[in-house]
């Protein structure tokens, strides 16, 4: 077996596993918010199932990196596999509305604990020099289970039901788990897990604080990096439909085709940045890559007509594949392993925050003012983050935090 084809072995199996898992998240998302709406006809008991997702971050983040940090992360994301398997599997068995929300709850718990915990374990598991070809090829693995999971849905909707697209997506889990149990340990099986408490929590954000303070930059660009995604998620994601009808004046045929012309600049971006990213360097990935995407939310803001928003679409979901990928590559070289599930507790604790309370601001705005006048400041904002962090990325003296690329 040649060294090209051995070294790629484990990362291959690891995609796999994740490409099955995100196309089976896509089908659930679907699936389940067509059983709610048909099991209680209201647009409102839907949009709760949008709610408990931030709101389950807030409340493991606090405390979800320490537990990352302290225990065995490959049994982790496998118990967390199976744990929101099962969960799915019995909420078609549910009648209670009260009891369905308690159990999606725990499943966005279980999530939102997975996250820190698999891209600890992805770090510690892809070697430094195939690192951004991993990051690229997880681009376009997820940007494929975009387009794949619908697509999947409905065909699933023609010979099932949406009950039965939910346990596809629970199997799909367990498939999950089975191939992350085929891959190897990263951590020290010595290690011992403390039980959690107020006390170490606390000791651990401060341990992220101090690290936070030691590196300024790359604090620096990895809120500058997040606060660009939160406005585009505050200032045009939850205005989207809002801003089609009642500002372009689209059909709902016109916004299906919107919506399908981003998911082909989010396929077609991610395919093109899998054949470049070895000759593309980090900080241009993120730099420009940020700066482009709000480039394409500008133009879809100022929009007039279907043509000027189809193109807006396509080119900021074309060029998000190349910002991700650099910011992933970025940070899984700055921050300590043995920090990473920590830090990226905390501040996506901070960044939930943020979101909930920019996309409550901008809702407000577009209630009193106008949705145009909401979404152009909100994209606004976001351009203007992405020129500073752009002239971040790229400043000479910052060299050293990119020396590990390979072109």
């Amino acid at each position: 077996m040649s060294k090209g084809i051995k070294q790629w072995k484990e990362p291959s199996l690891l995609l796999t596993g994740i490409g099955i898992a995100t196309i089976g998240e896509w089908i659930y998302f679907i699936s389940f918010n067509l059983i709610i709406f048909s099991m209680t006809g209201s647009a409102l008991a839907v949009t709760v199932l949008y709610i408990l997702k931030p709101l389950a971050s807030l409340f493991t983040n606090v405390w979800a990196g320490t537990l990352v940090d302290q225990v065995n992360k490959r049994k982790l994301m496998v118990t967390l596999d199976i744990l929101r398997a099962c969960l799915i599997a019995l909420l078609p068995w549910l009648s209670s509305l009260v009891l369905i929300y308690a159990v999606v709850f725990m499943i966005n718990i279980a999530s939102a604990i997975f996250s820190p915990a698999s891209m600890t374990y992805i770090t510690k598991l892809i070697p430094a020099e195939i690192r951004k070809r991993f990051n690229s090829l997880y681009s376009l693995i997820t940007s494929g289970a975009f387009l794949i999971g619908p697509a999947v849905a409905g065909l699933l909707f023609m010979v099932s039901t949406p009950i039965g697209a939910v346990y596809v997506n629970a199997v799909a889990l367990f498939f999950s788990a089975l191939i992350t149990m085929l891959l190897p340990d990263v951590d020290d099986n010595t290690t011992s897990m403390n039980r959690l408490s107020y006390q170490m929590v606390k000791n651990d954000w401060k341990e992220v604080i101090r690290f936070s303070h030691k590196s300024p930059y790359v604090i620096l660009i990895y809120t500058l990096f997040m606060s660009v995604m939160v406005v585009a998620a505050s200032a045009v994601d939850s205005l989207e439909a809002s801003f089609a009808k009642e500002v372009l004046l689209l059909t709902d045929s016109e916004y299906g085709f919107l919506v399908s012309i981003a998911g082909g600049g989010i396929a077609g971006g991610a395919l093109l940045n899998s054949l470049l990213v070895q000759k593309t360097k980090t900080p241009y990935l993120i730099g420009f890559g940020s700066l482009l995407v709000s480039i394409g939310y500008l133009m879809y803001a100022f929009s007039s007509s279907l043509l000027m928003a189809a193109i807006g679409f396509f080119f900021l979901a074309f060029f998000i594949a190349f910002a991700n990928t650099g910011f992933l590559t970025f940070y899984q070289h700055n921050i300590p392993t043995h920090l990473l599930g920590r830090v990226i507790s905390f501040y996506q604790f901070a960044q939930s925050i943020v979101t909930m309370a920019l996309t409550g601001l901008l809702g407000l705005l577009a209630e009193f003012a106008s949705i145009q006048i909401a979404v152009i400041s909100g994209v606004l904002i976001m351009f203007f983050l992405s020129i500073v962090l752009c002239g971040y990325c790229l400043t000479p003296s910052k060299k050293v935090h990119y020396e590990m690329d390979t072109y």
